[in-house]
């Protein structure tokens, strides 16, 4: 069988979505790379490597966000609170010595 040729309407919604995933990569890069910043900071000044009154304020800011912009707020919980896991444990793993 002949390859099947690729219908342009789906073609082009794949191309803004691949757009949208390395804006996605990029942005992730960069606010992970600012929250190691944080770690060494914390680490250095000897604070705690979480905050739990600073994420629940984050979070509660973030899901109005989510909210006005229509986004499921469950999903948005779920990827901002593994967002935060993340940092806290690279912040725990700076605080111990380990280089990141």
């Amino acid at each position: 069988m002949g390859e099947a040729t690729e219908d342009p309407q789906l073609a082009e919604y794949r191309s803004s979505i691949d757009n949208i995933d390395a804006a996605l990569v990029h942005l992730l890069a960069e606010r992970f790379k600012v929250t190691k910043a944080v770690g060494r900071y914390k680490a250095t000044a000897e604070l705690p490597p979480a905050d739990p009154a600073r994420e629940e304020v984050q979070i509660a800011r973030l899901r109005l966000m989510a909210e006005a912009a229509g986004l499921d707020l469950a999903f948005t919980e779920k990827f901002l609170r593994f967002i935060v896991a993340e940092v806290i444990h690279h912040h725990q793993r700076i605080a111990e010595g380990e280089h990141l």
